[in-house]
Order: structure tokens, then C-alpha cells, then sequence
């Protein structure tokens, strides 16, 4: 029976990780071949990333041989909620060789990423992946990263950009002609040198009340310009201009799937009032694209991997409706969570004065106990104590993370959480107000 040592990756590791993974991931696609897009991807992950370094990944290592036979690899970022920023985590590459499973490498590997990241102030770990899987190890369904409709190609507005679609990626584009502009938004790929203005659009609606993972230059550049031709999570950027203006963008697969679908993964417009006309313009801008990635297979839909509440899918044509899937949050520390969210909250209150001391949420003996002053809150204080009369709430963690995180709402908790208790009226009135739905405009890093 093999030993196993859990570590840390190193740069050495590089092509025995690579080649694990692609061994191990999306075999349906390749028929049990190993996936040279997903090499790919481990490969600028461990050599190029602006936020991950080969110690980001964690291996198992089988000791008889020095090889990795297990690995994962964590993605440090900022989200923000409203201007308020929460560190976090997303982890990827989930995967063991098949002669080693069933020795709980898997478990030993979440168990070190548990314990590396509350330390280093990152307390909230996201995954996608398996469905229900991940609850073994602590994470809850706690928000929905897609959900809008699938709109035909038929449906696409054949009216917008005036340049054409990016030539990259491995499939080739047929030649195509320049389709007709309206209005005065344009649409071009974007380059390197871009990434300025990319950034400020991001900084400038990390500020909203959307739920937003925003990227800095450096992430842009290398979304454009740092991924290998075939790392399967390569995209396109393409630019909203008026003239030379950049008005917002859209970043879409930049290859077909294997189903004739062009992914849309993000599409961002800091100015609302832009989005009537912007949402025509990206989607004659993605219905030229598709048409040009076309090489013997024909482009089918636009797959907008959004919410269905963005504009993007509000104002665009009709389409075939999807169930959203969900991304899995790890967070131990209810306290800890609302005390990030204490500006958040303070302007949600706004108006409001809660009479009493203080305000205790349990969730089911890990407690937050919110201190008042004049009304208004002051602090946030962890209290470990069983679920008892004196609380003003009773909330289970996963019902708490989704109201933190603005994926529910205090009516919506109470409607399926049987065991989600409030004291009184007063109480419901106060959290519904802290805790309303947002929008989740958070699309991932890899």
C-alpha cells in the first residue's frame, strides 16, 4: 500500500501534474484520451498566471515514486458586494489517477486547503463541479452562477460591430463579411494595451450592488494575451466602443462548442442606460463571430452563462430557458462574515434603528451577537452558544451564507428552511431589510 505525502506544488511539477489532469478530466469529451486543453491549462496556471504561483497547487505525492498522483490548485481574488471586498478562493483541477483512488487523497487535500486559508484572511473557498460531492467537505450551495437563456442563432440580430470576429483559437474562421453598423456603439477585439480600460470598467462596477469578482490589469492582459492557443479556458474579449470610448465589454468562448454553442461568460456596461443599444450591438457582434468559427460545424445558440437577470439577457431576444447550476461557498466563521459586511449593512439600516442592545443570529452554536448603538450598528462579536430563547434569530450556516451573499432572501429562507426561526416580526422586518437578493456577476477564473 502506497504512503502519500500532502505539499505544496512546485514548478518541477509542472508536466506530471499536467498530464494527470489531463487524464482525469472531461475523458467523455476525448474518449478516455488524454485532454490537451486541459494540459494546457495546467501548464500557464503553473508558469504564467498573474495570480497563482506552482505553490497555489497542493499534490499528493505518492512517496514510493515522487510523483504527484492527486492535486487541486486555488485561485486567490477579491470579490466585492457593494463596494465591500471579501477575499476568497476559487479551486479548480479537482482530480486523482485511477489506480490511487480510494485513499481518501482527496479529503487529505481539502483538509490542507481548510487549513491554509483562514490563516492568510481568506475565508471564503468556492468550487463547481460535482453535484452534492462537495458538501462532504463543509461547502454549501449558496449561489447560482448562470441561469439565463440559450438564444438561437436564428434569433441573433444581424446589425452592430463593424469589425470582424477574432481570428484565435484552434478551429479556423471562413472568411466573413462585414456586417452592417447601427447606431453609434461599435465592437472590436480587444488587445493587451486595452487592459487599462478594461480594469477601470471593472473598478468602476465593483462599486454597485452586484456580487462581482473584478479583474486588474495584469488579470486582463493575460485573459487577452497569456493563455496557450490550446488551454481549454481560453476566451475572446471584445470591446464596446462609441467612437473611441470604451463603454464595456463582453467575453465569449473563442471556439465553438462541441454542440455549435459560443459561450458568453461576461458582459459588462457601467453605464445602465447604455445597455437597450449595447445588448443589440453584442449580439450582432456574437452572431458574426459564431458564423465565423464555423468549419464544418454549424454555430447553433449563444450560451449566455449569466444570471437571468442581467441586461444582457433582459434585453436581448428570447431564448430557451435554463436551470441555473450552483457553485458550492465554504465559510466556517458566521461572525467573521458579518463583520466584513458591517458597511454593507450600516447602509442597508440606513434609516432604521434597531431598539434593543443587541441582535444575536445563531446558527446553530456558532453565533454573531450585533451590537447597537443609538440604533445603529457598532460591532460584531463571535459567541459560541447553543440555539436558545435569548436569540433573535435562528438561521442555519447554509441559509446565512445565502442571504450574505445575496442569493436569497429572508421571505425566500423562511419558505424552505423549516428550521430558519425569527423571534418576531420586528426581527424579519430588520433582516429583510440586510439581507435583500443581488445580482451575481461573477464569473470564474481559471
Amino acid at each position: 500500500m502506497s504512503d502519500y505525502l500532502i505539499r505544496p506544488g512546485r514548478i518541477a511539477d509542472t508536466a506530471d501534474v499536467a498530464a494527470l489532469q489531463a487524464a482525469v478530466q472531461l475523458q467523455a469529451a476525448t474518449g478516455g484520451q488524454p485532454h490537451p486543453g486541459i494540459a494546457a491549462w495546467v501548464e500557464d496556471l503553473m508558469e504564467g498566471h498573474p495570480s497563482v504561483t506552482p505553490a497555489d497547487f497542493l499534490v499528493a505525492e505518492d512517496t514510493a515514486t515522487g510523483r504527484p498522483v492527486a492535486s487541486l490548485v486555488s485561485l486567490r481574488q477579491d470579490w466585492f458586494l457593494d463596494g465591500v471586498r471579501l477575499p476568497a478562493v476559487q479551486t479548480e483541477l479537482v482530480g486523482t489517477a485511477p489506480e490511487h483512488r480510494g485513499n481518501r487523497l482527496t479529503e487529505r487535500l481539502f483538509a490542507a486547503l481548510h487549513e491554509r486559508y483562514p490563516t492568510a484572511d481568506v475565508p471564503i473557498q468556492m468550487i463547481e463541479g460535482i453535484p452534492y460531492f462537495y458538501r462532504r467537505f463543509g461547502y454549501e450551495y449558496a449561489m447560482a452562477n448562470d441561469g439565463a437563456p440559450t438564444v438561437p442563432a436564428s434569433a441573433l440580430p444581424t446589425t452592430g460591430p463593424a469589425t470582424a470576429p477574432p481570428q484565435t483559437g484552434p478551429l479556423p474562421t471562413r472568411p466573413a463579411t462585414t456586417p452592417p453598423q447601427t447606431g453609434s456603439l461599435t465592437m472590436r477585439s480587444a488587445t493587451a494595451a486595452d487592459a487599462e480600460d478594461l480594469a477601470a470598467i471593472d473598478k468602476e462596477i465593483a462599486d454597485g450592488p452586484a456580487l462581482v469578482c473584478p479583474r486588474d490589469a495584469a488579470v486582463w492582459r493575460y485573459e487577452i494575451a497569456g493563455r496557450r492557443p490550446e488551454d481549454i479556458l481560453r476566451r475572446s474579449v471584445a470591446l464596446l466602443l462609441d467612437g473611441t470610448d470604451v463603454r464595456g465589454y463582453v467575453v465569449h468562448g473563442s471556439r465553438l462548442s462541441t454542440g455549435g454553442l459560443l459561450t458568453v461568460f461576461a458582459a459588462a456596461c457601467p453605464d445602465p442606460a447604455d445597455w437597450p443599444h449595447a445588448a443589440t450591438t453584442m449580439y450582432a457582434h456574437l452572431n458574426h463571430t459564431g458564423h465565423g468559427f464555423e468549419a464544418g460545424q454549424p454555430f447553433t445558440a449563444v450560451r449566455l452563462l449569466l444570471g437571468p437577470e442581467h441586461p444582457l439577457a433582459q434585453f436581448g431576444p428570447p431564448g430557451i430557458a435554463a436551470r441555473p447550476s450552483g457553485w458550492y461557498i465554504r465559510h466556517t466563521d458566521p461572525a467573521d462574515l458579518l463583520t466584513r459586511l458591517q458597511p454593507l449593512l450600516r447602509k442597508r439600516w440606513h434609516g432604521l434603528r434597531w431598539p434593543e442592545p443587541d441582535l444575536t443570529i445563531n446558527t446553530y452554536g456558532r453565533a454573531a451577537r450585533l451590537s447597537f448603538t443609538d440604533g445603529e450598528l457598532s460591532t460584531v462579536t463571535a459567541v459560541r452558544s447553543p440555539a436558545g430563547p435569548d436569540d433573535h434569530a435562528h438561521i442555519p450556516p447554509g441559509a446565512l451564507l445565502q442571504l450574505a451573499l445575496g442569493h436569497r432572501t429572508i421571505p425566500e429562507v423562511l419558505d424552505t428552511w423549516p428550521d430558519c426561526v425569527l423571534r418576531d416580526r420586528l426581527t424579519e422586518h430588520f433582516l429583510t431589510a440586510a439581507f435583500p437578493r443581488v445580482p451575481i456577476r461573477i464569473w470564474s477564473r481559471g
